[in-house]
């Protein structure tokens, strides 16, 4: 199945299946579905199988392209890998990293797989990452990586969006990782059973049809489990929260001339079987004179 989230107007964000050409509001369709990924996912696989028989039945239907799709679920932990592509690790000249090295990204970060990311205002080099994503499915702790595929409710597409310049200033990374608009997700969760391994998926990031990243996880040295496993091992996981499991080469930053991405470029993600995001660049504008208010 394709989980997803549209935009209802005056009902604010609402869950959705993508079936086909189609989605259909879940909540439309049955009013106990009206509710968040996050807490639909913590209810166990009952809704799931209750989505499914409604994908098969439901007349509550609309075009997909009629609606404005939203990041699927807002994480409470936003969890990101760094150095983690034996490629990536390659152009980037350090080491093969012995121990997962992890950073967050803000919740707030989080936006839709077609709205637009924001320049900021205080810097001009910012950086693409394309990266495979999975969302957790059930609370769990201490979870073995032979077991971790059963706590996973399904992948995503992941622009790890990195403010470079920020980034180097200290050894830590989250602050330059968690501007507002930084950490587009989607178009969908695509469940397990439609993936299949994912560890063999295709990844590629274009910069105004620019092809600059093209790799594969099975690239990745810490694969999704063996994440699992270690995050598990620190923190509660919870259903919602979203691990971005790292990113291949062809970040702007590796690349001669250093193209960081500007005002109207458009950013396009695809991940083999899981679909594409794509986002536009534009400049955030700080109004001093408004009150500070969001």
């Amino acid at each position: 199945m394709r989980l997803a989230a549209f935009h209802a107007a005056a009902a604010g964000v609402r869950p959705a299946l993508v079936v086909g050409d189609d989605v259909v509001d879940l909540a439309a369709a049955d009013r106990s579905l009206d509710a968040s990924w996050n807490e639909l996912l913590g209810r166990g696989p009952e809704v799931l199988a209750q989505v499914r028989e409604l994908g098969e039945s439901s007349e509550h239907r609309r075009p997909l392209g009629s609606v404005r799709l939203a990041a699927p679920v807002q994480p409470r932990k936003f969890f990101a890998i760094g150095l983690n592509y034996a490629d990536h690790v390659a152009e980037s000249g350090q080491p093969t990293p012995e121990h997962l090295t992890v950073f967050m990204k803000a919740p707030t970060s989080v936006t839709g797989p077609f709205d637009p990311v924001q320049r900021p205002a205080v810097s001009d080099f910012l950086d693409y990452e394309g990266e495979l994503g999975f969302v957790i499915g059930r609370r769990c702790r201490h979870v073995r990586a032979e077991d971790a595929a059963e706590v996973i409710a399904g992948y995503l597409v992941v622009d790890d969006v990195s403010v470079r310049d920020w980034q180097i200033q200290t050894p830590q990374w989250s602050l330059a990782k968690s501007f507002d608009t930084h950490g587009p997700l989607g178009p969908w969760i695509t469940t397990p059973d439609e993936v299949g391994d994912p560890h063999t998926l295709g990844i590629r990031t274009f910069v105004n049809g620019d092809l600059r990243q093209r790799s594969n996880t099975d690239q990745l040295i810490f694969d999704c489990f063996r994440q699992v496993e270690i995050l598990s091992q620190a923190c509660t996981l919870e259903p919602g929260d979203v691990i971005a499991t790292g990113t291949p080469s062809g970040i702007a930053a590796a690349m001669p001339g250093r193209p960081w991405l500007e005002p109207g470029d458009r950013v396009r993600i695809e991940i083999d079987r899981l679909g594409a995001i794509e986002n536009e660049v534009v400049q955030e504008v700080v109004d001093r004179d408004q009150p500070l208010a969001a």
